[in-house]
C-alpha cells in the first residue's frame, strides 16, 4: 500500500493510502487540518489532544447531521420529459384496464 506524507497542525504524519485514494485522503487531511487550526486559533484550547478530540466530535456531528438531512430533490424534468412520462403512464394504465377502459 502506498504511503503519503501529510501535515496536520504543523506536525508531519506518514499515512497509508489506498490505491487511487490519494486525492481523497489529501482532501480529508486538509479538512482535519483546517478544523484543528480553527479550534487552536480560537485560543480557548491549547493541548493537541483536546484539539484533536474536539475536531473529531465536530466532524462526527457534521456527518451525523448531514445523514439526517433529506436527499436533495432531483431537478424537475423539462416539458419534453414530463410529456414522455405522462405518455408512458397513460400506456401503462391502458394496458392495465384493457381494451374496454382505455383513457384515450
Amino acid at each position: 500500500m502506498k504511503q503519503i506524507e501529510a501535515t496536520i497542525l504543523g506536525q508531519s504524519y506518514m499515512l497509508a493510502c489506498p490505491p487511487d485514494g490519494e486525492a481523497l485522503l489529501r482532501e480529508a487531511v486538509g479538512i482535519v487540518d483546517r478544523e484543528m487550526s480553527a479550534i487552536r486559533d480560537a485560543g480557548k484550547v491549547k493541548a493537541r489532544e483536546r484539539i484533536a478530540v474536539l475536531t473529531a466530535l465536530n466532524l462526527a456531528y457534521q456527518k451525523a447531521e448531514a445523514a439526517r438531512q433529506p436527499a436533495p430533490a432531483a431537478p424537475a424534468p423539462g416539458p419534453a420529459a414530463a410529456a414522455l412520462d405522462l405518455d408512458h403512464l397513460i400506456r401503462r394504465i391502458d394496458d392495465a384496464l384493457g381494451d374496454d377502459g382505455q383513457l384515450l
